[in-house]
């Protein structure tokens, strides 16, 4: 792609010159209605498939309660990126690399932010409510980490309560399993009550059937794009350089089939069922101003974990059970960076491919209004929480369970998306 401060471009007959840089300390606006000083403003803009009736799924950019159609708005302006917004999947786009992604993003921010666009991008503005929108990326592997102390402190607490909480290992490294990418879902999906293997702790032997504790993750997913050769070790410095950005994550899990089968290979059936990720996915770009340093990690790791300034991410999440809201979990409360997974992933010189995902592990904080599972928030399904006056534990049928989360852009805060699903009965 031409670098588009020097690309002097003509369309439908016009000549189009970028538009002049804004003052010092100016915030940029956007001409798109109703988008300025909203959760997607000029300085989100996130990535995803959509698509309109009759038509194939393609890219687009949402700006407020719009999607821009990348497709004919980049081939308008003759970029020679336009054909990788053609493809029903972000992959191609996230193939391309960093240099790419800066560039397309500079121009998103010139052409949505200045008033002489708006005639010719304008026409290629979809509203959100008139699209459909699918799962934005293909994805390759799947591995969820285990990287809050505060959650993996309460689980401890919760199922060894005479033991530590921690083992061994977790300070010293972030703990995770590979999941199953083939069940990953996008946001608004259903999600079925899976059946499996469980044991009473008063049982002598396991039954089948559908899970009794049903519960949500509420997590944060990192999305690969430049691949790793076999063999190859990618240090915490070189994490912006493969992982394009983020989806709100929720890893549905049956606590009872994992409890049975987790001994001694770790998840399996508990947790394959169903992944739920957001439609939209975060530039790591637009989070450059939600950037903290990390709570504190001692041990100091080992010297391939190790981590500068501003490892973290300031990033609220909200639960919401029912249309209430349970818990508000901090993400920057968390132990383990994103860097250190990615590093740890490919230490044994594990490949990065186009399409990975990696998820945090359960977000939670201190507080019980901040833990993110309901396994928490129920303290093992011992102490109750209330939705709507009645008395909870775990899933039920019919529950819709939506996570939000927002984090400090550069003139405002931005929206991440939501994760959406309801929980239907098992199958017969």
């Amino acid at each position: 792609m031409r670098p588009f401060l020097d690309r002097v471009c003509v369309r439908v007959g016009r000549v189009s010159t970028t538009a002049p840089t804004p003052a010092p300390g100016a915030r940029p606006t956007t001409w798109v209605d109703g988008a300025a000083g909203s959760l997607f403003d000029l300085d989100n803009l996130p990535y995803g498939v959509f698509s309109l009736p009759d038509e194939d799924p393609r890219v687009g950019v949402r700006v407020g309660d719009f999607v821009l159609d990348l497709a004919p708005a980049a081939a308008g302006d003759m970029l020679e990126a336009a054909h990788l917004f053609e493809a029903g999947t972000l992959n191609p786009f996230l193939a391309a690399g960093p240099r790419t992604w800066a560039d397309v993003r500079a121009w998103l921010v010139e052409i949505l932010g200045s008033e002489s666009e708006r005639s010719l991008v304008e026409p290629a503005l979809v509203p959100l409510a008139e699209v459909a929108l699918h799962l934005p990326f293909e994805v390759a592997d799947y591995v969820d980490f285990y990287c809050s102390l505060d959650h993996a402190s309460n689980v401890g607490r919760i199922f060894r309560p005479d033991a530590e909480p921690l083992l061994p290992n977790w300070r010293h490294l972030p703990v995770g399993y590979h999941g199953r990418a083939g069940t990953v879902v996008v946001s608004g999906t259903e999600v079925r009550r899976p059946r499996g293997q469980r044991k009473a702790p008063d049982a002598d032997t396991p039954t089948y059937g559908p899970s009794t504790r049903l519960d949500i993750e509420a997590e944060l997913g990192f999305v690969v794009g430049r691949p790793s050769a076999l063999g190859e070790q990618v240090p915490t410095g070189a994490f912006a350089e493969h992982v394009f950005g983020v989806v709100g994550l929720n890893d549905w899990s049956a606590r009872d089939v994992q409890a049975w089968e987790y001994v001694p290979l770790g998840p399996f059936l508990g947790k394959s069922f169903a992944t739920s990720v957001s439609a939209w996915v975060t530039p790591l770009a637009a989070l450059e101003h939600a950037r903290v340093d990390l709570p504190g990690q001692d041990p100091e790791p080992l010297e391939y974990l190790r981590v500068g300034d501003r490892a973290g991410y300031d990033i609220a999440v909200e639960v919401e059970l029912n249309g209430e809201v349970v818990a508000t979990p901090p993400y920057s409360s968390m132990y383990w960076s994103p860097a250190q997974m990615l590093a740890h992933m490919t230490v044994n010189g594990a490949s990065l491919r186009t399409g990975d995902l990696f998820a945090s592990g359960t977000i939670s904080g201190p507080e019980r209004g901040q833990r993110g599972s309901l396994l928490e928030l129920s303290w093992g399904g011992r102490e109750p929480f209330t939705v709507a006056g009645a008395e909870r534990t775990f899933l039920e049928d019919g529950d819709e369970v939506v996570l939000r989360y927002t984090a400090p852009g550069a003139y405002g805060r931005i929206g991440l998306g939501e994760v959406r699903g309801t929980v239907l009965p098992a199958a017969r």
